[in-house]
């Protein structure tokens, strides 16, 4: 009678299943890609974990020369006064539409100019044009702003100057409240749609060709392949970076908006970030401005995480 052979179970530690191996060892051995981690996470630490801290001054009475332990602890009193603040509910609806409109209109911008680019086969000038609308993302708002200023100017401006030319009276587009937040929208697209296209271009070139092959055959044009076959098959990073701007609905632009608006325009441009500021810096209240970001972020996390809940009921991967 053949005896059968005892399995040959491997008790060596070092080649266990993921999750059992030594921690040291595991170290050890990526120690470079390790490094290569450390900045970004100290980064993190740093600047994002470490500042966490001060989130405490939204619930005192913070007093910059008592500090943030001594000064007075008053509760949810900040929170009280902000709520309170005649001109909130204007600043928080403001915040609201901008980031909506920006969006709105400024999300589906990179897919299609993706989808564009995607399309052309002459490799040279593809590569000019993506550097052409990548080049707006590099240049800072201070410079970005000033450009918007003088193109937009009512005595000299070249969009005053076409106007005029067609017969039309010069607009003082930055110290109209009809087209305040059109301007901001606009460039806004403007700079970021280029750049916005690197990870939706990366996503394409995953796409299996045989799936575009099939599509010819069944008759189907350009615009056709393109939504049937492109755009379901990076569906799934669409959906990773609507969550993620979702998370950001509050971030209208602090900077933008600061550098183009004006008293004229406080009533449809101050935003949650610019009020923040004139309370926070300009006035020295640190504990209300403190208490208005806090409101912000917080508003930030339940967006998130309730758009990352419905991605994953409606069976899509979410970003957990």
């Amino acid at each position: 009678m053949q005896t059968q052979k005892p399995l040959n179970v491997n008790t060596d530690t070092s080649l266990s299943p993921l999750g059992k191996k030594p921690i040291l060892k595991d170290l050890l051995r990526d120690k470079y890609l390790y490094l290569l981690l450390l900045p970004g996470l100290l980064y993190l630490i740093i600047f994002k974990y470490v500042p966490m801290y001060g989130i405490v001054i939204a619930f005192k009475d913070y007093n910059i020369i008592m500090g943030i332990k001594e000064s007075p602890w008053v509760g949810f009193e900040q929170f009280q006064r902000l709520f309170r603040t005649p001109d909130f509910m204007q600043i928080f609806m403001n915040t609201l539409i901008i980031s909506s409109l920006k969006l709105l209109f400024g999300f589906p911008a990179p897919i299609i100019l993706a989808l564009l680019l995607n399309e052309l086969r002459h490799m040279a000038f593809k590569k000019f044009t993506q550097s052409v609308v990548y080049l707006p993302h590099f240049i800072s708002w201070v410079i970005f702003s000033g450009i918007i200023i003088i193109f937009l100017n009512p005595v000299d401006g070249l969009f005053n100057f076409i106007i005029q030319a067609f017969g039309g009276q010069p607009i003082s587009f930055l110290t109209s409240p009809e087209h305040f937040r059109e301007i901001l929208v606009i460039s806004d697209i403007y700079k970021e749609m280029g750049w916005g296209t690197i990870i939706y271009l990366a996503a394409m070139t995953g796409v299996n060709p045989d799936l575009y092959e099939a599509a010819r055959m069944d008759g189907a044009n350009k615009f056709k392949q393109m939504w049937h076959v492109t755009l379901p098959s990076i569906r799934p990073v669409i959906l990773i970076m609507l969550i993620l701007s979702l998370g950001n609905i509050l971030e209208a632009g602090f900077l933008q908006i600061y550098l183009l608006y004006s008293p004229l325009v406080y009533d449809v441009a101050d935003v949650i970030d610019t009020y923040v500021y004139r309370r926070g810096i300009q006035e020295a209240n640190y504990s209300l401005a403190t208490a208005a970001g806090l409101f912000k972020s917080l508003i930030a996390l339940v967006l998130i995480v309730t758009a990352n809940k419905i991605v994953k009921k409606c069976g899509q991967d979410g970003l957990w």
